[in-house]
């Protein structure tokens, strides 16, 4: 729903199975066949990743995977594996496909394989330079889409495919349950890294300038550079976020549709404000991948391990009327009496004021929202719409 209000084009989403993001919060067949009637609804296409590699004894729960989601009505299926391509042709002959970034395409040889085996789109692979990606966009025709990652974490294996996680936890990420040990708290033992949790399992390696922060990627971060990726030939702007928040996915989201909409207005100037927006939420150390660098000299690693912390998300609008000016709102934190506040709301960047009126849900006056999720009411500043976002100030 925040990728739907803030102005995506089209979702990627998972059922719970055969999708690249085992942990998160996927959708069941009933809330998969919710979601593509809420998205349709608001013109808004719907992809389903099934882009795992199956072993041979998953295929047979593959194949009523694939039957129990056809009548979603799913807009297309991102997927990695020949086999599973080869399966969805059978079963869903009429299904648009798109090649999952798992795929490691690099090429437009390569692309043009999968363009003979059926596919519409091949999501490239998170190594190529602005360079490459416009060789491949002047060897292949037209009608073969390109879609490329412009936003969110990237990883230090080669396209995702790690054996790290496999490694020291059984948690394969090549079937969707990384366990981003990347990302763990590593400490120096002579000539050896060592995980704090896992003193038995050291890693050798050479410390440099006193840090060690040799497997935490940066962040892609594009927004700076809206004019080369569209110029570039790419048809489509991909972000990374699906274990993140609904407010990161509402700020990002927001983010890139302004710049978007400012190109295709033709009178794009950077707005500085698109930076600080994403800087507001949580990520690491942020870069522009590989699109300015060559991925076999820089590793595109993070000068920290952990994550730059987002402001509050403090609670979103469920209802407003315009005649009295009150707004009735979700809590997602405590907000108190006194508080610099920011509204967001697609197409504007945040706009800051002092919070000075809090009702609970039976309109007595309140200083503080303390309880998740407890509903109250807030009279506004101006007009505001559902779905509209209140966040902690600078």
């Amino acid at each position: 729903r925040a990728a739907v209000t803030y102005g995506a084009d089209a979702v990627y989403l998972a059922g719970r199975a055969f999708g690249m993001r085992a942990a998160a919060d996927n959708f069941s067949i009933e809330e998969l066949h919710e979601a593509v009637t809420y998205a349709h609804a608001h013109g808004v296409r719907v992809y389903l990743t099934v882009n795992t590699m199956p072993r041979e004894n998953e295929y047979p729960a593959l194949r009523d995977y694939l039957i129990s989601v056809a009548s979603a009505g799913v807009d297309a299926m991102i997927i990695a594996d020949i086999g599973v391509m080869s399966l969805v042709r059978e079963i869903l002959p009429d299904m648009q496909i798109h090649v999952s970034t798992q795929a490691s395409s690099v090429s437009s040889r390569d692309c043009m394989v999968w363009r003979s085996l059926g596919a519409k789109r091949v999501v490239l692979a998170r190594e190529l330079s602005f360079d490459e990606i416009r060789a491949i966009r002047a060897n292949i025709p037209d009608d073969l889409e390109l879609e490329c990652f412009i936003h969110g974490s990237m990883c230090i294996s080669y396209s995702g495919r790690c054996l790290l996680s496999n490694h020291l936890v059984g948690r394969d990420g090549n079937r969707g349950m990384c366990a981003q040990p990347c990302r763990w708290n590593y400490t120096i033992r002579g000539y050896e890294i060592v995980e704090e949790k896992r003193p038995d399992i050291p890693l050798p390696v050479e410390e440099v300038n006193g840090e060690t922060f040799i497997m935490s990627s940066r962040d892609t971060c594009m927004i700076e550079h809206i004019p080369e990726l569209v110029e570039s030939g790419i048809n489509s702007l991909k972000i990374e976020g699906r274990m993140k928040s609904s407010y990161y996915t509402a700020v990002v989201t927001n983010t890139y549709r302004m710049a978007l909409d400012s190109y295709f207005s033709g009178d794009y100037q950077y707005n500085p404000a698109w930076r600080r927006e994403l800087e507001s939420v949580s990520h690491r150390d942020y870069g522009t991948g590989y699109y300015f660098s060559d991925s076999h000299k820089d590793a595109n690693t993070a000068t920290q391990t952990g994550y730059l912390r987002d402001r509050a998300f403090l609670a979103t609008v469920t209802d407003y009327d315009p005649e009295s000016g009150y707004a009735k709102l979700s809590q997602r934190n405590k907000m108190c009496i006194g508080d610099a506040v920011e509204l967001l709301t697609p197409g504007k960047t945040g706009e800051r004021f002092i919070c000075d009126n809090l009702f609970d849900g039976e309109m007595n006056p309140i200083q503080s929202t303390p309880h998740p999720y407890m509903t109250f009411y807030m009279k506004m500043p101006h007009g505001v719409n559902v779905g509209d976002i209140l966040r902690g100030g600078e």
